[in-house]
């Protein structure tokens, strides 16, 4: 007989489902993107990836409600027309997943307010993200967490790097100061002066019109990465739907424990910008949530430690260079260097990503997960586990194809170039 469950903590499962163990827990998902290649924001980009996010609804699951899904979101580029009525283009944003308790709450946003300050930020002020609770199924809405912005001015004289790197210190300083604290269900989507992040237990469809912010008119990007979650192997939670700060993923992550065991093991050694120890990393890589979240970990420090994030990417995910006899020495030589600084993640793992000026996807070596792209003549990068995810004037395509194993295409906004592995 199977064991049915109904709206349920994590804490609570092992009660009436003693085997479980999160440390166990992997994605299996469907990915997709949409950018700009000239780095040019605007509506159509978003409505083409909402559009792209509801084809992806067959691979996701369906929980007994018939309205809870396994989790859906998309990452843009902060949509500084949507804020303009409370700052200035150069702001971070921090969406944040609150305790449903309202005290509990306060004493979250109090914290994570307290160390942006500590960092030597002004605090504009918190924004209550408007949702409609309506539209998501009853284990869904049970379970929503309180969700709301907080929105982080940039210091005069900063530049954007320095920026965005301590916009990550502070965010890790107020996981460390919550879990101090005892508040539980806090988990911060993302903090960012580039990126925010929309994400939610439910289905496809349901996340604009769960968030408003979605269908306003103002909230545009040159870059939307979109995620549909099926996890047949993991709990699907509010805190675990995706994107992540920087990728959504396809497939399993297969040597995840060795990878989070010996990213723990190099603590003692590791350096980076703007921090006196190694503790001010905490958490360095989740233990806990799934493979995906903890990859992304690894990419955000590689990142903010100074590395482009395709170089994260080809370090962590490597194409299959040891068997590839005709690659460029150069290129052999950046692997072979490379291996010897960090263990592969390896797949099966189709990877989309994003920085908010940089956006591509990357197949692993193994190569087993489906990723096809597409160029237009005016001037778009398509990418998807799925061909025609995203619907586009056939006339219009000057190239397309699938990634192989180990393969990279990224789109460089800033530069307004497509680049590839070679």
């Amino acid at each position: 007989m199977g064991l049915q469950m109904g709206p349920i903590a994590k804490d609570q499962i092992k009660s009436v489902a003693p085997l479980y163990d999160d440390a166990f827990e992997h994605d299996s998902c469907g990915v997709g993107l949409v950018v700009d290649i000239k780095g040019r924001p605007s509506r159509d980009i978003v409505t083409r990836a909402l559009a792209g996010l509801v084809n992806l609804t067959h691979r996701g699951g369906v929980g007994a409600d018939a309205r809870t899904g396994d989790g859906a979101g998309i990452l843009t580029q902060i949509p500084v027309g949507l804020f303009a009525d409370r700052a200035a283009s150069e702001l971070g944003v921090a969406m944040t997943f609150l305790p449903q308790d309202g005290d509990q709450a306060e004493k979250a946003k109090a914290r994570f307010s307290d160390v942006v300050v500590a960092r030597g930020f002004d605090v504009i002020g918190w924004r209550d993200t408007p949702v409609d609770a309506s539209v998501l199924g009853e284990i869904a809405a049970s379970t929503q967490p309180a969700i709301a912005q907080l929105l982080i001015d940039r210091p005069a004289g900063m530049d954007e790097e320095t920026f965005e790197r301590d916009l990550l210190l502070a965010r890790k300083a107020a996981e460390r100061a919550c879990a101090a604290a005892g508040i539980d269900d806090f988990f911060v989507v993302s903090c960012s002066c580039r990126t925010i992040i929309y994400k939610g237990f439910c289905l496809p469809e349901d996340l604009a019109a769960f968030y408003l912010d979605l269908q306003d008119e103002r909230f545009t990007s040159a870059i939307a990465l979109f995620h549909q979650r099926y996890s047949t192997n993991t709990l699907p939670t509010w805190a675990m739907s995706q994107p992540f700060r920087f990728l959504a993923h396809n497939g399993e992550i297969n040597t995840i424990q060795g990878n989070r065991l010996w990213m723990q093991a190099r603590k003692p050694t590791l350096e980076f910008p703007g921090i006196a120890t190694a503790e001010e990393l905490e958490p360095l890589v989740s233990m806990t949530g799934s493979d995906s979240l903890s990859l992304d970990n690894v990419v955000e420090l590689l990142y903010h430690g100074g590395r482009t994030l395709p170089h994260a990417l080809m370090m962590l995910v490597p194409e299959p260079w040891e068997r590839m006899d005709d690659m460029d020495p150069r290129r052999r030589a950046f692997y072979d260097y490379h291996a010897g600084l960090v263990e592969q993640w390896d797949g099966p793992a189709a990877l989309a990503f994003s920085d908010g000026i940089q956006a591509g996807a990357t197949l692993d070596r193994n190569g087993l997960r489906p990723l096809r792209y597409a160029i237009t003549s005016d001037g778009l990068l398509i990418a998807g586990s799925e061909a025609g995810t995203v619907l586009i004037d056939q006339s219009t395509v000057v190239e397309k194809g699938r990634l192989g194993p180990g393969q990279m295409i990224v789109v460089d906004t800033r530069r307004g170039e497509v680049l590839r592995n070679d």
